[in-house]
Formats: structure tokens, sequence, C-alpha cells
């Protein structure tokens, strides 16, 4: 699922080679032509839309590990991991400059957040992975509220919003979407559900 936003700034020419890109990436994605990213979040989260097959048709060199190389810089303040790569080498060589096989996404679902955990944790993962982060979007729910929260960012930038109250017999549950280039999925899945509420 690709969402194709500010459709409104660009020439119809411009969109067609736009689409033509994403199409040479991936030629099963669904795309949503959008403005101010007017989209039902059920057009785009939670759509199982990874089927291995098909990402091997299109690219038969999928589940070979790749080598590639990441370069990280870090302020005096840093305290995360910088081994997780130790001990291979990683360089990308790809026959297409359109094809970045590091960009993915990961979808987090869970029930209710502790407000007290999860907002720090958020703001830790944005400023720690930020570079990383293309996007994220999300719906949490929050212990104690009746409403939705409505998240969305893009790098370091975040913010939310409470939305409409949840509707009689509505699950409260969060959904939250990363995409972005390297991203350790493991990691955010395990920290996201640590937030959960008791």
């Amino acid at each position: 699922v690709v969402v194709l936003n500010k459709t409104d700034l660009v020439t119809p020419e411009e969109l067609e080679k736009v689409e033509a890109t994403i199409r040479a990436i991936n030629p099963a994605a669904k795309i949503h032509r959008t403005q101010r990213s007017g989209v039902a979040l059920d057009e785009v989260l939670d759509r199982g839309a990874f089927d291995l097959s098909r990402a091997l048709e299109n690219d038969p060199h999928f589940l070979e590990a790749h080598d590639h190389d990441h370069d990280h810089e870090c302020g005096p303040d840093c305290d995360h991991d910088h081994h997780h790569h130790d001990g291979h080498d990683h360089h990308h060589h790809h026959a297409s400059d359109i094809h970045d096989v590091t960009v993915k996404s990961v979808s987090l679902r869970g029930g209710e957040m502790d407000p007290k955990k999860f907002f720090p944790w958020i703001e830790k993962v944005t400023q720690m992975e930020g570079p990383n982060i293309l996007r994220l979007k999300g719906i949490i729910a929050l212990k104690g509220d009746e409403d939705r929260y409505v998240l969305q960012g893009v790098h370091m930038i975040l913010e939310g919003d409470h939305q409409r109250a949840w509707k009689d017999g509505e699950k409260h549950e969060s959904r939250l979407v990363f995409i972005g280039r390297d991203l350790d999925a493991e990691r955010l899945r395990k920290s996201f559900e640590a937030c959960q509420a008791a």
C-alpha cells in the first residue's frame, strides 16, 4: 500500500512519473492518491499486504543476506547499542538505483497504553531513530482516556491530538505504523508492548 500525498501540487505528468517509479519498485502496490493525507486508516493499516511469493517474484534475491554499510554518528549522550552490526560487513549493491530494500514498514498493535510510559517512549524513539523514520502514524488507546489519540510524525517531528471518542463496543486498541530505513522491528515491538497499561 502506497499513500501518494500532495497530488494536488504536481502536474499530471509528474504524478504519472512518480507512479511509474512506484510500479518499478512494487508492481502490485495499491496506490492511494491523496491531498492532505485524506485516506481511511483501514485502507493502509493492518492490510496483510506482504506476500513472500510476490516479493521473491519481484526480487529473486530478497531472502539473501545483503552486505551494506551503516554510517552513524552520535553525540556524547548517545546510549544506544552501536554494535548490533559488528562481525559482518555491510555494503548494498543493487542493479536499480530506485530500489531501496532498507525501507520497510513496522506495524505494531497492542491494548491500552499507560501514558506515563507511552509518551516518553515515543519521544525517545523519534529522537534516537528520527533520521530513519520516514513516516509514522497511529491511533493510540490511552488508559483512562475516552478519546482516541491520533499520532503522526516524520523523522523527529511528532504531533498528536485527541480525536473522537471511542464508539460504544469499539475495542480500545492501539495501532502504530513506522515506515523507515533500518528499523529494528523486534525492538520496536517489545518496547511498544512494554508501554501497555497493567
